[in-house]
């Protein structure tokens, strides 16, 4: 039996063109393979939808498309994607096949093209043998996104993180004994649910390891489950245990820089105790993410921009917080105006400046003097004696002290004692004769050599 299963289409008006090209794309490849049965598992929107958004318009016009083909089970997907009731209606959208959806945890028989649920979690006793008795195309075992709040008040807070794994897990194993017995008939059965694999790897190449995790793989192989479907992980990855499988089909379009790996659906081929899955490419963004650890190289990226003139492209680096000016935005935005979308991220590293470093570890004043000095190759010795005083002298004596130390040094010497003048510099000699009476004598052109001291120097 061949099932098309399909997730995370994240319909909104950011998204209308990718998830509406990819998965218009997606139904008619299923169609065209032959698809029995159409599964939806989980966000089919990206937030909440008005009534009249083009975008919930376009979502169901694509499943009522669908549902003329063949029989649809919708899965209730992760709350805040998905508020509850927006599936709501949807049941009323089917064409010539019915649109199911699932907002609880139920198992669910397709029979002749109709869809009927179990009143429990899992079938009853009587309601197995009756559904055995009518043949069931295939029994599909639903497990919408749990709500934690309900979770944490049945089973407390502190309990709800990690207990959610150990709840779902008991369902699983409840069902794989009713699953047991539908494959022991010859009826194909197959698990729908919506979260977090432990051990699975994201959209981005992330591990994602912990136990606040819904499921893991020995849980769901405990389902008893041909084919289990799943939703949320936007990377496609499969997991195969005795010819049965688990697998995320990845979301249906690229919405995000950096992801990893083809986008598409999975065509499923199901029979009992087999299933086998293929992913399907859809014609989902190309997106280009340059990264560089510091200014940007202008001519890698010019190369880069030859070959981006329908794609998407991110330019990130990191600068230092000095040098963030040198970098030209416009430039990078003029090299890629022909790029479909261009999105630039700088990552500014701010300046860190280190006083002393290793001052910290000291537990003392004077430890922590030494350690400044001798980063700063500063003489600890006189610093060290000052601290001493500060910390065991009184004020008014310190004071009192450097002031005294202040008059005790001697007077600065004048400027006649700086500067003498050449005479005064030549010894008189005792032997020497009387200076023989002054003559007058005819001025000379150059002045007298302290002319200049009573010249006025700024006259023209």
């Amino acid at each position: 039996m061949q099932l098309a299963h399909f997730s995370d289409l994240h319909y909104a008006p950011d998204n209308l063109v990718e998830s509406d090209r990819c998965f218009s794309f997606a139904i008619t490849d299923a169609i065209g393979r032959g698809a029995e049965v159409g599964v939806i598992s989980g966000d089919s929107t990206d937030h909440r939808l008005d009534a009249h958004a083009p975008s919930l318009n376009a979502l169901a016009t694509q499943v009522h498309r669908l549902a003329n083909a063949m029989p649809v089970l919708m899965l209730q997907g992760t709350f805040s994607h998905e508020p509850p009731g927006t599936l709501d209606n949807f049941a009323l959208m089917g064409g010539t096949h019915q649109i199911f959806v699932a907002d609880r945890v139920s198992q669910v028989a397709l029979i002749d093209g109709r869809f009927w649920a179990s009143k429990g979690p899992v079938f009853s006793d009587d309601e197995l043998r009756q559904f055995i008795d009518l043949n069931p195309e295939v029994v599909f075992t639903c497990l919408p996104t749990v709500n934690k709040g309900q979770l944490a008040a049945s089973v407390g807070a502190l309990e709800a993180g990690t207990g959610l794994g150990d709840v779902l897990a008991a369902f699983l194993a409840a069902a794989g004994r009713v699953n047991r017995q539908f494959r022991a008939s010859g009826i194909r059965t197959v698990g729908v649910s919506h979260g977090t694999v432990n051990g699975c790897t994201t959209e981005h190449g992330v591990v994602m390891a912990g136990f606040d995790h819904e499921f893991s793989l020995t849980a769901l192989f405990e389902a008893e489950c041909d084919g289990f479907m799943l939703g949320h992980i936007h990377k496609e990855q499969q997991w195969e245990r005795d010819s049965r499988l688990v697998a995320y089909p990845g979301s249906i379009g690229r919405f995000h820089y950096g992801e990893e790996g083809d986008k598409g659906y999975l065509a499923w081929n199901v029979e009992p105790g087999n299933a086998t899955a293929t992913l399907v490419p859809t014609p989902s963004r190309q997106m280009i993410c340059v990264d560089f650890d510091g200014p940007p190289d202008m001519a890698r990226l010019q190369e880069i921009a030859a070959a981006a003139g329908d794609k998407f492209v991110r330019v990130r680096w990191q600068i230092d917080e000095e040098h963030r000016q040198a970098v030209d935005r416009e430039a990078i935005k003029a090299l890629f105006a022909g790029a479909a979308d261009l999105k630039v991220q700088a990552r500014i590293l701010p300046v860190v400046r280190s006083r002393a470093q290793g001052i910290s570890l000291e537990t003392t004043v004077e430890g922590k003097l030494a350690r400044w000095c001798d980063l700063a190759n500063v003489e600890a010795d006189p610093l060290q004696e000052r601290l001493q005083l500060l910390a065991s002298g009184d004020a008014e004596a310190i004071a009192a002290s450097v002031l005294e130390r202040i008059d005790s040094l001697a007077q600065s010497p004048s400027l006649a004692v700086v500067l003498p003048h050449p005479a005064a510099s030549t010894p008189a000699r005792e032997d020497a004769a009387p200076a023989a009476e002054p003559q007058p004598t005819k001025s000379t052109p150059a002045g007298s050599t302290l002319d200049w001291l009573n010249d006025d120097l700024f006259g023209a």
